[in-house]
């Protein structure tokens, strides 16, 4: 594969990362505490099934933040900032693609899709930080609840695939962008 082919894999499984966190961030699904109830970063839904053919389910913010456990209270800090940091990462490495012009030199061009592939990585270990706080809280929660083991959400397992992506594809464009660099300025230049 080509450098830029590699490149372009990287910027596309970063912005699948991002695209990731931003519904990790939006669903109300971290955890579920009791059978009937889910807990997100921004509200609480809880559910009643004794309508079969149409349950119903009614979700309300958080009424204080106070009120939000302290893993979700941190979740929402570092997920929003890592969204940001994510998007910041994109228009970057937009910047710096082999696929554009914006950059006239190879070498810049190069050094610019380097500091893509590292600010997608951390944003890829600022998603990871509270999908795993909140993993261990969950786990923790279950040896300690009355109603049975409560239930990672589906948010946490979208967020592990978005951090996964951000790093995979952030270490492709550093790891990839300076062995070409490498290679482009190995090579003896004829007279």
């Amino acid at each position: 594969m080509k450098p830029g082919g590699r490149q372009l894999l990287g910027l596309v499984l970063a912005i699948f990362g991002v695209l990731g966190s931003i519904i990790s961030c939006a669903l109300p699904t971290w955890r579920s505490p009791e059978w009937r109830k889910s807990e997100g970063l921004w509200k609480s839904c809880n559910f009643d099934y004794h309508y079969y053919p149409r349950p119903t389910t009614e979700c309300k913010s958080y009424d204080s933040l106070l009120a939000l456990p302290q893993d979700l209270q941190a979740a929402r800090v570092l997920i929003v900032f890592a969204i940001i940091v994510g998007i910041f990462g994109v228009i970057v490495g937009v910047v710096g693609g082999n696929c554009t012009n914006l950059v006239s030199n190879k070498r810049k061009n190069s050094k610019v899709a380097i500091a893509s592939g590292i600010i997608f990585i951390i944003s890829g270990v600022l998603v990871i930080i509270p999908i795993c706080w909140s993993t261990i809280t969950t786990l923790t929660m279950a040896r300690t609840s009355y109603y049975g083991p409560p239930w990672m959400g589906a948010s946490l397992y979208i967020g592990w695939a978005s951090a996964g992506l951000l790093l995979l594809g952030g270490s492709l464009l550093c790891f990839f962008c300076s062995r070409s660099n490498e290679n482009e300025y190995s090579k003896p230049s004829s007279v």
